[in-house]
């Protein structure tokens, strides 16, 4: 299988020697096991002859217009981490002669795959637009508002179909690439993430932090501040939008538009969220935990904790 890997300009000095080491990795676990036929020829292409990481490395790329179209193609995330600086990065020329050819690569059959903040310059081709996709999860409400007809799903760690793959934040790109070795053997990918010591990591739901969601949106941010006060509370709508100063209908369509989710949903978020903290640096009961935020007993947050984030309780303390 022949990849490139996109280089821009300040790309994620991680996120490409991360998707370098993983495909290296299955390559000589493949060449030592004659059971194993999977070889991934990878090549690192540029928009530009010079390519510099976010660190100041200097990357060894090849003309993307001298290369042969690949089997597949991955974009790293540019190191631009913030919405600000973001925003200005997808407006560079390079940027967009990488859009130009991700939609002729894409449109002659090429798998394309992107991670973290190089989801942005996915989206920026408008191929995803009516896909499935995930990013960095504190970068979703961005994502959101630039790209509008594209389903986000910011709690998976990797979403994938037939033309296009797309990976969380920062180390996803380890997922992203196990998950390219995996298409190709499923033996593979499993010892290869056992020589790399990493676990299956479905979502990306128990590193998020609420609050470090990048909006600017006053009424999302009255509306967490009630929240907030109000855990070990129930929920309710009408004093939810009372307190933001809005109509409860109001209320659901921008925490939709923002966050991608209902009031109601993202409250229970909040409740996680302190749940977490509690577990991971008190010795309280689940039972008194639960009751901290708002739940009648343990059964009932260890049932959510497992949907939300797919671990037990037994999986999130921290052993003292």
């Amino acid at each position: 299988m022949h990849i490139h890997i996109l280089a821009l300009n300040g790309v994620f000095d991680t996120g490409l020697s991360t998707i370098l080491d993983t495909l290296s990795v299955a390559n000589d676990l493949a060449g030592a096991n004659s059971a194993f036929s999977t070889h991934f020829e990878v090549t690192i292409v540029g928009t530009r002859r010079h390519v510099r990481t976010s660190q100041g490395l200097s990357v060894p790329v090849v003309p993307a217009t001298r290369c042969t179209y690949p089997d597949v193609v991955l974009i790293p995330a540019l190191g631009a981490k913030m919405p600000e600086t973001l925003r200005a990065a997808l407006e560079r020329r390079d940027v967009a002669d990488a859009v130009e050819l991700l939609r002729q690569w894409s449109d002659s059959g090429v798998l394309v795959g992107a991670a973290c903040t190089g989801t942005f310059v996915l989206a920026n081709t408008l191929l995803l637009n009516g896909q499935n996709a995930t990013t960095s999860w504190w970068l979703a409400p961005l994502f959101r508002e630039r790209y509008p007809l594209v389903t986000l799903e910011e709690s998976r760690m990797v979403v994938g179909s037939s033309r296009f793959v797309t990976a969380g934040a920062a180390l996803a790109h380890i997922d992203l690439a196990l998950w390219l070795v995996r298409r190709s053997s499923p033996a593979l990918a499993a010892l290869t993430a056992r020589f790399l010591v990493i676990e299956p990591r479905p979502s990306q739901a128990i590193f998020a932090i609420p609050d470090h969601l990048a909006h600017e949106d006053p009424l999302v941010e009255r509306f967490e501040r009630w929240a907030r006060l109000r855990l070990a509370d129930g929920f309710s709508l009408s004093g939810a939008a009372s307190a933001a100063g809005t109509s409860e209908r109001t209320l659901s369509r921008r925490l939709r538009a923002v966050l991608g989710k209902t009031p109601l949903s993202y409250f229970q978020d909040l409740r996680v969220e302190r749940a977490l903290h509690l577990l991971r640096t008190s010795s309280d009961s689940i039972d008194l935990i639960a009751a901290q935020v708002g739940y009648a007993d343990g059964t009932t947050l260890r049932a959510l904790l497992r949907r939300k984030i797919g671990r037990a309780v037994s999986e999130l303390r921290i052993p003292y």
